[in-house]
């Protein structure tokens, strides 16, 4: 197999956006991505509740997104350790738990985020 050089200008700009959209479809194979995201909708509907601000859905929208980057990236250590070892190993096992452990630290930040934006509404509302 060959590998093709990138392409340049323009068409550099496509291939690149085709790349992305060939991940997000891999991670919309992954069940805790689509959990995320309907628990991203499910806090979409507490702003509306709340009655959030424009800052607000900007700083929600940044997290959720940056939550997505990291669930993107823990299924790429899982893919990688799972072709490089795919028997148990100590190695890979403490490479998916920290993988693990770096989603459930942007969900509590997600999580903390909104509870905030509810108690602001509840003690001023």
């Amino acid at each position: 197999m060959t590998v093709k050089p990138p392409r340049r200008g323009l068409w550099h700009m496509v291939d690149a956006t085709g790349y992305s959209l060939a991940g997000l479809r891999r991670l919309l194979a992954e069940t805790s991505a689509r959990q995320e995201i309907a628990g991203g909708g499910l806090g979409a509907l507490v702003l509306v509740w709340a009655q959030a601000g424009a800052w607000q859905w900007l700083g929600f929208v940044v997290l959720f997104a940056a939550l997505l980057a990291v669930e993107a990236l823990n299924t790429a250590i899982e893919v990688l350790v799972n072709h490089i070892s795919p028997g148990w190993s100590e190695a890979a096992k403490q490479a998916k738990d920290l993988g693990s452990l770096a989603v459930a630290l942007m969900i509590f930040a997600n999580l903390a985020y909104v509870g905030m934006i509810v108690l602001r509404e509840m003690t001023n509302g």
